[in-house]
Parts: C-alpha cells; sequence; structure tokens
C-alpha cells in the first residue's frame, strides 16, 4: 500500500510513541519496587534483587530494535478488540491492556501462517518498514478480500536484505511459515533442522528456544536451555539474538567448553582423532570402568561391642554381582555398596534379637572393616588417570579394545611417549571427550531442559554423546547441513547422528527456501553438491540479484593486489564486508590489507559502521554471514584440507556467506568441479 496518506502513517508513530512511553512506564514501575520490607532473610533479598535487576535488562528499549513490526485486524475474535500490535516483548499500559503482543503468543502466530488460502479470522495483516528506529512505511494485506491480489512483500524483502553490521540480529519480522511451525514445535520433542546455506536454520533455532522459554518459562528456569555452537567466533556472532528478544537466561558454550576438565595443549593427526571420536570408544571406556571392580574373596567380619558378625564371601559377592547387574553409574554403585554390605550385617543382628534402626546401619556402613572390603572390590576412578593409562598403556588398551578396534587403530590412539601424569599431559581436544565419556561412567552429568547444538554435522559420534549427556532428560534443537561437514569425522547421515545424541526418536526437517543467498550465488556453489554430498537437495532461493556473482581471474604475482582492489570496491556498498581465505593465505593478505590502508578486523571482532571488513580463514567462516563476500584463490581452500570432499565442502561453505554479491579472485584455475554443468 503506498504511504501518500499520511494519517495512518501518522497514528501508527502515534502508537509507537505511545507504546515507548508504555515500557518506560514498565521499566520505572520494576525500578522502583522496594523490597527491604519483603524479603524473610538476605539470601532472599539478594536472590530478589537479582531477579529485578534481570527484569529491568529485560525491558531495556533498545533504539535500533523497533517495538512492534505489524499489525494483525481480526474478523471476529474473543480477544478483547479486535486489532493487535505484534513485537518482540509484550507492552501494556497504565491499566493492563496490550499494546503490543509477543510474537509468541498464540494470538500473534496468524501473523506468521495465515494465508489468502487461510486468513485465519485476519481481515488485514500490516507490516511496517523501519529506518534508523524510524517507523517510515507501511504495506497491507486483506487477506480475505478475494480481489487483492497476493504477492511478494516489499517490506519483507527489504528487511531480509537489510546490510549486517554488527552481530546476527533476529528474525521476528521475516518468520516464514515453514521456519513458524519449528519454531513454535513442543518442547518436549527433539527436532533436527537439515538446512542448507541461508535457510534461516541458525536463526529458526535460537527462536524456538525463545519460543519456549515464553511457553514453558517455569519448567525451563528450574532445568536450563544452553546453546551449543561450533567456535567462540560464532557463539559472539549470535549472543545478541536472545537478548534483544528479552531472553537472558541462555547459556552459549562450544564442545570444547562442556568437556574442559583438563587443560587442552595438544593435537592429534587426522587419522587418530578419527579413532578417538568413534563411538566404539564408549565401549573401550565402559570396559576400562568396570575393570577394576573385583569379586570379594575372603568372609568380612564386622566386630560390633562384643559381638562379631560375619558376612560369608559368596553372600558378598552376590551383592557385587547385584550391583554390576544394574549398571548403575560406578561412583553411585561404590556408594551404595558398604549400605548393602551393612545390610547384610543388620539382617543378622535382628535374626539374633536385636533392633537396629538406620543409625545403626550407617554406622556398620562406615566400619573399617567393611570400607576395607569396599576398596578392595570397587576401588574409586579417576577419568583422566583412566584415559591417561588407556593412552599410554599398551597392554591396558589391548585388553579393553579386543574385538572392537584393529592393532592399527590402537596404535593410533597410543601416545609415542607416555605423558608421566594427568598435569604433564597434552591432552587434545578428543582426548578431552574420552574423559567426559569416562566422567560420565562414574558419576552421571547433569542434563538441562533444552540444549540447541547449532552446525551439528561436523561433530564426532563421541561430541554427540557429549551433548546427548546435557539433556537425556530434556529435549534437543539440532541444526545443521550435511553438505557442510567439513570435519573428517563429519556425520553421513542425521538418523546416524540422532543416535549418538541418544535422540533416535528426533523428527527431521528440512529447509530449502533460501532467504540470505542471492539465487545466483547459491547456484553457483550448488555444482559442488554432486561431488561432496550426492542426493542431498539443492537450495531453491526466493532472492533474485543480478550481477551479485563476480569471477574474476588474475596473475599470481598481481593476486594479492587484486584482492586488496576487490574489498576496496566492496567497502563501496553499505554493510559488513568478509574476506575469506585459505588459512594459509591470512597472513600474506594481512600484510598485503595493512599496506593499503584497509584495516580489517578477526572474526568474532564486532563490524561497526566505521570498521566494515573481516578477515576470516576459511576454517572460521561457517555460520557466519557478509552482506559482500570477497573470495581469494578457490583452490587454495580446496587443498588446504586433508581430502578432497573435506576441500569442497569447505568451499562450498566458503562461497554461501553472502547476502548481497560474492567476488571470487583467482590466479589458479577454479575446481573443475565449479565449471558449467
Amino acid at each position: 500500500m503506498s504511504v501518500s496518506d499520511p494519517d495512518p502513517l501518522a497514528r501508527e508513530r502515534d502508537h509507537l510513541a505511545s507504546s515507548r512511553a508504555a515500557l518506560r512506564a514498565m521499566r520505572e514501575d520494576v525500578e522502583a519496587l522496594d523490597i527491604t520490607n519483603v524479603t524473610a532473610n538476605w539470601v532472599n533479598s539478594v536472590v530478589l534483587g537479582r531477579q529485578i535487576e534481570e527484569r529491568v535488562k529485560a525491558l531495556a528499549d533498545l533504539s535500533h530494535t523497533p517495538l512492534f513490526f505489524g499489525r494483525l485486524d481480526y474478523l471476529h475474535t474473543t480477544q478483547e478488540g479486535q486489532r493487535f500490535y505484534i513485537g518482540r516483548r509484550h507492552v501494556h499500559d497504565a491499566v493492563g491492556d496490550p499494546m503490543v503482543i509477543d510474537w509468541r503468543a498464540p494470538v500473534s502466530q496468524p501473523y506468521y501462517q495465515a494465508s489468502k488460502k487461510d486468513p485465519q479470522d485476519v481481515g488485514l495483516r500490516r507490516r511496517f518498514g523501519y529506518t534508523a528506529g524510524e517507523l517510515t512505511a507501511y504495506e497491507d494485506e486483506h487477506l480475505s478480500d478475494p480481489q487483492e491480489l497476493e504477492r511478494t512483500s516489499r517490506l519483507l524483502q527489504t528487511e531480509i536484505e537489510r546490510p549486517r553490521v554488527g552481530p546476527m540480529r533476529d528474525i521476528v519480522a521475516t518468520i516464514q511459515p515453514e521456519q513458524d511451525g519449528i519454531v513454535r514445535s513442543g518442547l518436549s520433542g527433539t527436532v533436527c533442522v537439515q538446512g542448507g546455506p541461508g535457510t534461516g536454520k541458525t536463526a529458526v533455532g535460537l527462536h524456538r528456544v525463545a519460543y519456549l522459554l515464553y511457553a514453558h518459562r517455569e519448567r525451563l528456569a528450574r532445568t536450563g536451555t544452553l546453546v551449543v555452537g561450533p567456535n567462540r567466533s560464532f557463539l559472539h556472532y549470535i549472543e545478541q539474538v536472545l537478548p534483544a528478544l528479552g531472553e537472558l537466561e541462555v547459556k552459549q558454550a562450544t564442545v570444547d567448553d562442556l568437556v574442559g576438565q583438563v587443560e587442552v595443549r595438544g593435537t592429534d593427526e587426522a587419522a587418530t582423532a578419527v579413532v578417538k571420536g568413534d563411538a566404539r570408544m564408549a565401549e573401550v571406556l565402559r570396559r576400562a570402568v568396570r575393570s577394576h571392580i573385583t569379586l570379594p574373596k575372603e568372609p568380612l567380619m564386622v566386630v560390633r561391642g562384643s559381638r562379631r558378625w560375619r558376612v560369608p564371601a559368596y553372600e558378598l559377592e552376590e551383592i557385587v554381582r547385584e550391583l554390576m547387574d544394574r549398571d548403575i553409574r560406578y561412583g553411585a554403585a561404590r556408594e551404595a555398596l558398604p549400605q548393602r554390605i551393612a545390610h547384610a550385617v543388620l539382617v543378622r543382628m535382628e535374626q539374633a534379637g536385636e533392633a537396629p534402626d538406620d543409625r545403626v546401619q550407617n554406622t556398620v556402613a562406615r566400619n573399617t572393616a567393611v570400607k576395607a572390603v569396599v576398596k578392595e572390590c570397587w576401588p574409586p576412578v579417576e577419568p583422566e588417570k583412566l584415559v591417561l593409562r588407556l593412552l599410554g598403556d599398551p597392554e591396558f588398551l589391548a585388553q579393553h579394545a579386543e574385538g572392537l578396534l584393529t592393532e592399527d587403530e590402537q596404535k593410533l590412539l597410543l601416545w609415542a611417549k607416555p605423558a608421566r601424569s594427568v598435569k604433564t599431559a597434552k591432552w587434545s581436544a578428543a582426548d578431552a571427550v574420552l574423559i567426559d565419556e569416562a566422567r560420565d561412567l562414574v558419576e552421571r552429568t547433569h542434563s538441562l531442559g533444552h540444549v540447541v547444538l547449532d552446525e551439528a554435522q561436523d561433530l564426532s559420534p563421541m561430541q554427540y554423546r557429549a551433548v546427548g549427556r546435557r539433556c537425556t532428560t530434556g529435549s534437543a534443537t539440532i541444526l545443521g547441513d550435511l553438505a557442510q561437514g567439513t570435519t573428517p569425522w563429519a556425520t553421513a547421515s542425521w538418523a546416524e547422528a540422532l543416535g549418538h545424541l541418544g535422540k533416535p526418536e528426533a523428527v527431521v526437517e528440512e529447509l530449502t527456501a533460501g532467504f540470505r543467498v542471492p539465487r545466483e550465488v547459491i547456484a553457483y556453489a550448488s555444482r559442488l553438491l554432486p561431488h561432496m554430498s550426492p542426493g542431498l537437495a539443492a537450495v531453491e532461493s526466493v532472492r533474485e540479484n543480478p550481477g551479485s556473482l563476480a569471477v574474476r581471474r588474475t596473475e599470481a604475482d598481481t593476486l594479492d593486489a587484486d584482492v586488496v582492489a576487490a574489498c576496496a570496491e566492496a567497502l563501496a556498498h553499505e554493510g559488513s564486508i568478509g574476506l575469506i581465505a585459505a588459512d594459509a593465505r591470512i597472513a600474506p593478505l594481512a600484510e598485503a590489507l595493512t599496506a593499503a590502508g584497509l584495516a580489517h578486523l578477526s572474526p568474532g571482532e564486532e563490524t561497526t559502521a566505521e570498521s566494515r571488513l573481516t578477515l576470516v580463514p576459511a576454517t572460521l567462516a561457517k555460520g557466519l554471514e557478509y552482506d559482500y563476500v570477497v573470495l581469494d584463490e578457490p583452490a587454495a581452500v580446496v587443498d588446504g584440507e586433508p581430502d578432497e570432499r573435506t576441500g569442497l565442502r569447505r568451499l562450498y561453505v566458503a562461497l554461501t556467506r553472502a547476502v548481497s554479491g560474492l567476488t571470487i579472485v583467482h590466479s589458479a584455475p577454479v575446481p573443475s568441479q565449479l565449471e558449467s554443468v
């Protein structure tokens, strides 16, 4: 709809101003709360004070974030009133009447789902356009008017293509119906989202967390939520999305953070890392832990006063075997064993006419003779020392890897020079995962209510198990793209990955509509799919952006200069710029940029209006996006990986980071798989 009539626009601006004033009043009301005489003790006072601080933060009015982005006018409704403004959070006036409805509320859902075919009682859907935080335009759809043609929203398209400077932002104004269905799926089930570049899978996962916190706040406040990303740069990029939606309690971590019980100072060769990450290692560790259990050979004699109580060896053996058969955690069984033995003693006391109670049983369980039996039969196990022995003792490893790992695989695991102690060992990232598995065998890992795992295709089976332990009693949202698996241990299928995660019943959803990457760019990158991920559907971009792809051949001696020139050309456009290159090319390109006077950032550093160029190693590009990308020497990206398939997948990632334009500069021939088909 045209904005030539100023009155509707003026009225909407008035509502925006009133809504901002109402939000300020809500915040001031919370800030004015006096809790001096309402708490029983100082602990409650501190907790309540912290809750008030978090509430004040959640009610912040972000100047660059519009309070509402849409409006629904219902034809008939049981709700109070027929007009609802849809925004990032709820805002009410002084008497409690809603001025803005949270996008997660049921009444807001038709904003995303209603259509001409299914208007859902919506007479009018209005979208708002903003410039620098000011409401400047609107568009109307009369969903119940059969005479009005269905068309693509210009404002929606503009919002999707809005230049990206700074961290990732929310997409509540642009969520599509297929995305909304995933976002609003229930807490009880695990959802796996397969999505190619630009389909919005990361945003969908984050918005699902926000929705679940809205719909199940009390439960998740008790059990906790966690977002797991591939690296720190990625987490920094997405960290502002949930706070912008008013959600401040979600923790973020990498897999390395989750298993960080030891300092990682070493690295593994790819072949070694593959074996350490194999699911068979879980059984090797289980065998190694349980190998510490020995069956008692001697009877137990407990002395209490003038009486002696004897438990024969066969009965002690029955107790130990029963605990073994239950297959509970090693540490829990060890704690239960002295109580089981003490109970056997108490049975004899009762048979002799005594009347012992629980205090007597606890005393017997602490008896020196009982403790000696426990120490002999079920000694404590330290996870770090266990893994240290497995990696340093060939006989110990062979004993527990028999029938699971070949001799060659066992040789890959063994350190060339065994470490003397846990502290001096040069643990690798894969070793830390093994230690985490061993720790869980000894003591159960705490489970959260919901875990989001992004870029999941790159995890090893043992890493999946590590994440799965954190949501055994909760649910998960798994996000990834099999075509972007760039580790030697990348998963071959989601069914396999979900099995390792412990969520085989998860629903797999596929997003195939691309909203970020221009059609010309994604079509070019998709030429690689048959060579690296045959059978995987290509993304169908909904965005036409003619001229968004440029492939420039140059000479080797002018490559750096031509890449710098392409960056300067990209900087003439509005938005963020990413220069992506093979890791080995980062140092010379950094020198070339500095010599040319082009300041640049590293991944994880936040872009600003003054500093918009980021130099990105190809290994860190996954999950990031830039308005314009300059890709240096595609062949070098492929050659930087241990095998061609991984190299092509790394290149596919690099090719699909651009939102508005991609310029490829190369001196060596581009990989043959990119030739026209």
